[in-house]
């Protein structure tokens, strides 16, 4: 493809479109970057080629240009010495410097319009490469958004996480102090029963030991 091929689908294309549309757009933004400053740098080239000829181009005609006041010059000292033959032949020769002064002033005109296209289309490139660079940075950041998101959330999960553990292993210590409670209270239940069970167990041998001295009273009478 040649140079102003690949540049004018450069400078046509649509980049946010194609990185919509793209599975890797930073990898796609990355060849593109590439390939704008490859052609920049091939166009920049030949915009010094052309500016070269239009350097050479205006030289030549500044010498044309002397020559032709030389002879002009030449053609009138002839006249005025009466030399008719040598005013013609210096005429003759200002008149071959007059038809290259044409030529070399169309090819100027010729270097000039194509050094001007040059500027254009190296404006015009750059700004291109300008856009296609802060649409990198802006991916660039957009990733760096999304790894920092993603590293967020998962600073949020394992917080939580370790949050809810420590809450589960805050429950079951709870729940063993109230098991704990409830045993002692078990213990407690058992005593007290017991006590009130010794009680009872004496008031029946107390009744039984009146019981019988009474009948004891009774014999002895």
């Amino acid at each position: 493809m040649g140079i102003f091929s690949r540049l004018g689908e450069i400078v046509n294309a649509n980049l946010s479109s194609m990185l919509d549309k793209a599975e890797n757009p930073e990898k796609m933004i990355r060849l593109m970057i590439h390939e704008m400053e490859d052609t920049l740098t091939e166009v920049k080239s030949s915009a010094a080629e052309v500016i070269a000829d239009r350097i050479r181009t205006e030289r030549a005609l500044r010498t044309i240009n002397e020559n032709i006041r030389e002879w002009e010059e030449r053609a009138e000292l002839a006249v005025g010495k009466g030399r008719d033959d040598l005013a013609r032949v210096a005429l003759e020769r200002k008149l071959v410097y007059m038809r290259k002064s044409d030529e070399a002033k169309e090819t100027l005109k010729h270097v000039e319009e194509m050094g001007k296209q040059y500027q254009d289309d190296i404006a015009r490139l750059e700004d291109k490469l300008q856009g296609a660079l802060r649409r990198q940075k802006e991916l660039a950041l957009k990733k760096k958004r999304a790894e920092n998101s993603k590293k967020l959330e998962e600073r949020l999960y394992q917080a939580n996480t370790h949050a809810f553990d420590k809450f589960e292993a805050y429950a079951e210590k709870v729940d063993r102090l109230e098991a704990d409670s409830e045993v002692h209270t078990y213990g407690q239940g058992r005593n007290l029963e017991q006590e009130f069970r010794e009680l009872a167990q004496n008031g029946d041998i107390d009744k039984e030991l009146q019981k019988l001295k009474s009948k004891k009273k009774s014999s002895d009478k």
